[in-house]
């Protein structure tokens, strides 16, 4: 029977360069929408999916994040004080009890591949979900990763990668797949290709920051070769994988907001406004009368 996943890895060793001035201090994962950062909603995530062990992968500058989850005694200490009990309650809720984290040095930026190795000896041999937190998916059901671990676990632990599709024009910029439909929203990979070129892109089901993987990944990708820039591809040891077992590709119920640019930040910001009741009317009445509707 195969095992829950309990592990879920959040590589954030990135400079977010695309955010600055901004992630000069602060991590890209800790730029707000609305009033949480991108981790916390990458970390709401992982413990819906069960998840009890979170291990972030960092740099040794990015310190944010540690302290975000850390429990901050003087800022507690004054609104418990001041009777803010709506506000303690937000400040301590970040982590629910039961759930550690767990936070590993990346010492080089190396990849995506290279980042998930680094959390090898913490995961060990069990399954373990692989969160990117500027790609935040949002539905009013299960979350996108409890919908994959609970296909990984039906199907007897079995690989499952997050897809989406994408225009046609912008397979250059995703891991794509050629894939074979086992279920309304499942289908086993037969062939997963880094970035390639339109012209011979396999399909446009484009890869997103959600994997729920097998511990055998890891010793993938200690013989994955570097690649361009070199690198360590996650994409190359998940290609070797499908040599051994299958791995399904998974079409999510939920929004995507590629938050790893302005738009989608922008985007997901509106549209967690929109889902606020205490904000959606004021924000509709805006994007109106501003005339930012067209």
């Amino acid at each position: 029977m195969a095992k829950p996943m309990r592990k879920v890895v959040f590589p954030v060793a990135g400079l977010g360069t695309r955010f600055l001035p901004a992630t000069k201090t602060v991590a890209k994962e800790m730029l707000p929408v609305l009033d949480r950062p991108l981790i916390q909603y990458a970390v709401d995530e992982a413990v819906d999916a069960g998840a009890d062990t979170l291990i972030f992968v960092t740099n040794r500058y990015k310190h944010a994040i540690a302290d975000y989850f850390d429990k901050a005694y003087e800022l507690e200490s004054k609104l418990s004080q001041s009777g803010k009990k709506e506000l303690l309650a937000l400040v301590q809720g970040t982590l629910p009890k039961h759930v550690r984290c767990i936070f590993v040095t990346q010492p080089e930026a190396l990849g995506l591949g290279h980042a998930v190795l680094c959390a090898k000896q913490v995961v060990g041999d069990e399954p373990f979900g692989v969160i990117l937190a500027d790609d935040l998916i949002w539905n009013d059901g299960k979350s996108c990763l409890r919908q994959m671990s609970e296909l990984s676990m039906r199907e007897n632990g079995a690989g499952v990668i997050a897809v989406e599709e994408v225009p046609h024009d912008q397979t250059d910029k995703y891991g794509i797949v050629d894939a074979t439909k086992v279920s309304e929203r499942a289908a086993k990979i037969n062939l997963v290709v880094e970035k390639p070129k339109p012209d011979v892109a396999p399909s446009n089901l484009a890869i997103v920051g959600r994997y729920v993987l097998p511990s055998r990944i890891f010793e993938l990708l200690e013989k994955t070769e570097p690649g361009a820039g070199g690198e360590i591809q996650l994409t190359d040891a998940i290609e070797a994988l499908l040599g051994e077992r299958s791995v399904l590709a998974y079409r999510f119920e939920g929004t995507r907001f590629d938050c790893g640019n302005k738009l989608g930040l922008v985007q997901a910001t509106l549209h967690m406004a929109m889902q606020d009741p205490k904000l959606a009317a004021a924000t509709k009445d805006f994007i109106r009368t501003s005339g930012l509707a067209g």
